[in-house]
C-alpha cells in the first residue's frame, strides 16, 4: 500500500517543502545539474531552468506487506498467463522503452524540476573550492550568521528560554518563602484529621487561619512571574574572513584563433562565476600578454581584441609585480590561472621558466595552467608545456581544452574539493 499526500500545500508550506526534497534528492539533481550545464553556455551557467532527474530517485515512501505474508499467484482460468510473467505497461508507457514496439522492454520514467539561478550555482559549486585557502593575517572582517549572546526580557516566543524562565521562577519563589504544593496539601491533610478526630475548636481555627494565610500567599506569590522570563538573545558576530586573490593570465597573441581565445574565455568566465559566488572576501587580477602584458578590467579582458607577439614571462612578470605592491603572502591566499595555446619564443622560457620557479610557484597557493588548441588536431607538446613540465613535483596543473565541452570536466578537476589530508 502507498499512500501519497495530494492535498493542496497549506499556506506558507511551499517553500519548506521545496527546501525539504531538494535536501532528499540532493545527489540526483547535482548530477542531473552537472550533466546539464555540459550542455549550456558558460553564460547561462548561473540561470537556473529546468532539469530532469530519473522518477526513481524521488520515489514516497510507502508501506508493503512483509516477506512473511507475500504470496504471488495466477488465478483459475487464465490461458495467456503463467506465475513469473511480467505484464507490459499499458499503452506502450510513457518511459523510456527499450523495445521497438509497444510494451516492449523496460521504461524509466522522468521527473523535471525548475532551479532557480541561485540553486543552480549552489548544486553546480557545491563540490568545488580554492585549495589549501588558509587563514593567514585577518585584516578583513566580515559579519556573517549569528552567535548566542546571553538572554533578554523581551523577544519572540520562538526563541524563550523554558530552562532559564523556570529557574529565575524557582529562585524568586525560594527567596519569597512562596509556599508550594505539598506544604499547602500537607496542611489540607492535618485539618482534615483534627476535625475527623474531635480535636477543640481553637485548634481547628487556628489550622484553618494558617491554611488560609498559606493559600493567600500561594496565589499572591506566582509561580512564574513576567519578570521571570526570559529570551535567547542573538546578535552578528565578526568573523575574520580568509583574503584571497585570483590572478587571470591569458594570451592574446597571433598566434590564438578566435577558437582558441574563445575556449580561454569561456574557462575564465567560469572561474569568475564560481569565484565570486563562493568567496566574499576574494579579489580577482587580470592580466592580458602579447609580447607585453598588462592589467586591465574585466570588459576589456573578455572583450578587446587586442593581438601582438608572444613572450609569457611578461605575464608572469606583471604578476610578481602587482603580488609584491599589493597583496604581501603574510595576509593573502594568491591563486593563479593562465591560459595560452602553448606557443611562446624560445629565447623567452629560460626567463618564464625561472620566474614561474623563482617568484611565482613560492607565493602561489595554487597555480593552474590551461593549454587551449584547435579540435581533431594533432598537435606536439608545445614549449610552454615542455617547459612547466620540467619541473617536475613543482610544476603547476596543468590540463588541456580543445572543445568547449572539455572546458566543465577540466574545470572541475582543476578545483574539486580535496580529501582530508589529501595533495593539490
Amino acid at each position: 500500500m502507498q499512500l501519497i499526500d495530494k492535498r493542496l500545500n497549506p499556506s506558507g508550506k511551499s517553500l519548506p517543502n521545496r527546501q525539504r526534497f531538494l535536501r532528499r534528492a540532493r545527489a540526483i539533481i547535482r548530477k542531473a545539474v552537472s550533466d546539464a550545464s555540459a550542455d549550456r553556455n558558460i553564460r547561462e551557467v548561473d540561470g537556473g531552468g529546468a532539469v530532469v532527474i530519473p522518477a526513481s530517485g524521488i520515489e514516497e515512501p510507502h508501506f508493503h506487506r512483509g516477506a512473511a505474508g507475500k504470496r504471488g499467484h495466477v488465478l483459475p482460468g487464465n490461458r495467456e498467463f503463467l506465475e513469473g510473467d511480467r505484464l507490459a505497461r499499458p499503452g506502450g508507457g510513457g518511459g523510456r522503452g527499450q523495445g521497438s514496439q509497444a510494451g516492449q522492454g523496460e521504461g524509466e520514467d522522468q521527473f523535471s524540476i525548475v532551479l532557480s539561478a541561485e540553486e543552480f550555482l549552489d548544486f553546480f559549486l557545491e563540490d568545488l573550492e580554492l585549495p589549501h585557502l588558509e587563514r593567514r593575517r585577518l585584516a578583513v572582517m566580515k559579519s556573517q550568521g549569528i552567535r548566542r549572546a546571553g538572554y533578554a526580557s523581551s523577544g519572540s516566543p520562538a526563541n524563550l528560554a523554558v530552562l532559564r524562565t523556570m529557574r529565575n521562577a524557582l529562585a524568586r519563589r525560594t527567596a519569597l518563602n512562596r509556599p508550594s504544593s505539598e506544604d499547602v496539601r500537607a496542611l489540607e491533610d492535618e485539618l482534615e484529621r483534627a476535625e475527623r478526630d474531635g480535636v477543640s475548636a481553637d485548634e481547628i481555627a487556628a489550622l484553618r487561619q494558617r491554611l488560609d494565610q498559606m493559600r493567600g500567599r500561594s496565589r499572591g506569590i506566582p509561580y512564574i512571574d513576567p519578570i521571570d522570563i526570559r529570551f535567547r538573545r542573538f546578535e552578528p558576530q565578526p568573523r575574520p574572513v580568509a583574503q584571497a586573490v585570483m590572478f587571470c593570465l591569458m594570451d592574446v597573441s597571433g598566434s590564438m584563433t578566435e577558437h582558441m581565445k574563445d575556449l580561454a574565455k569561456r574557462f575564465f568566465m567560469l572561474l569568475y562565476v564560481f569565484l565570486n559566488k563562493r568567496y566574499e572576501q576574494v579579489e580577482i587580477v587580470f592580466i592580458r600578454h602579447t609580447d607585453e602584458a598588462k592589467e586591465v578590467d574585466e570588459d576589456t579582458f573578455f572583450h578587446s581584441r587586442e593581438t601582438g607577439g608572444t613572450r609569457v614571462s611578461t605575464a608572469l612578470k606583471e604578476m610578481a609585480r602587482i603580488a609584491a605592491e599589493r597583496y604581501p603572502i603574510d595576509a593573502w591566499n594568491i591563486y593563479a590561472a593562465q591560459a595560452s595555446d602553448g606557443d611562446n619564443e624560445r629565447a623567452d622560457n629560460p626567463e618564464a621558466i625561472a620566474l614561474l620557479s623563482e617568484a611565482i610557484l613560492p607565493i602561489c597557493q595554487y597555480f593552474a595552467y590551461i593549454e587551449v588548441s584547435e579540435p581533431d588536431r594533432e598537435t606536439a607538446m608545445s614549449s610552454v608545456w615542455k617547459a612547466y613540465e620540467n619541473l617536475g613535483e613543482d610544476a603547476p596543473a596543468m590540463r588541456r581544452v580543445s572543445t568547449r565541452a572539455d572546458i566543465f570536466p577540466v574545470f572541475r578537476e582543476l578545483f574539486a574539493r580535496q580529501q582530508e589530508g589529501a595533495g593539490a
